[in-house]
């Protein structure tokens, strides 16, 4: 029996970024859980508030608002590195399988673009605006626009995962598989 060739660097670096691209998706599905969980307990607090002590807590609201961007954009990124969002690659089961894995590779680029782009400029709002602050939670305006920074960031890693993969002609496995 014979031992198995040792991987490339290229290999092992692309194997090393999948499994870092997995924990992240994993750490967002998880995060996304947790707001969930907080935004259900926000929202039965308002009610409770409203209809039970005749007294609205307005930081209720401002919480579930705040933490629906926070479980949207990680739901995004996930989205992303799962290939679960529909979009033109519905429509490439029509072209020729030569142009078809071009196309994809064209796809995951502009995905990528637009995910960085959306990094950068969100940064530049988180900036503008952190002076600011949301007067019924106390913390600063930026706080609403670092949950796009973050997915911004998470998406283009995860373009640059399906980009990897499909040159290497693998696969980007699923978060929960």
């Amino acid at each position: 029996m014979t031992a198995p060739a040792p991987a490339s660097a290229g290999a092992r670096l692309a194997a090393g970024y999948t499994r870092l691209c997995r924990a992240l998706s994993r750490g967002c599905m998880a995060l996304g859980i947790v707001g969930l969980m907080v935004l259900i307990a926000a929202v039965l607090y308002q009610v409770f508030g409203r209809y039970v002590m005749n007294n609205t807590p307005t930081w209720a609201e401002s919480l579930a608002l705040l933490v629906v961007l926070y479980v949207t954009m990680f739901g995004v990124a996930v989205g992303v590195r799962d290939a679960g969002h529909i979009g033109m690659e519905s429509l490439l089961v029509l072209v020729p399988e030569g142009l078809r894995r071009k196309l994809e590779l064209l796809i995951h680029a502009l995905v990528g673009t637009f995910g960085a782009l959306m990094a950068w400029n969100c940064a530049i709002l988180v900036e503008s605006v952190w002076t600011y602050r949301l007067p019924t939670l106390a913390i600063s305006e930026g706080w609403r626009y670092v949950p796009a920074v973050m997915a911004g960031v998470l998406i283009t890693m995860f373009s640059i995962e399906h980009i990897v993969a499909q040159l290497r002609g693998t696969e980007v496995e699923p978060t929960w598989a």
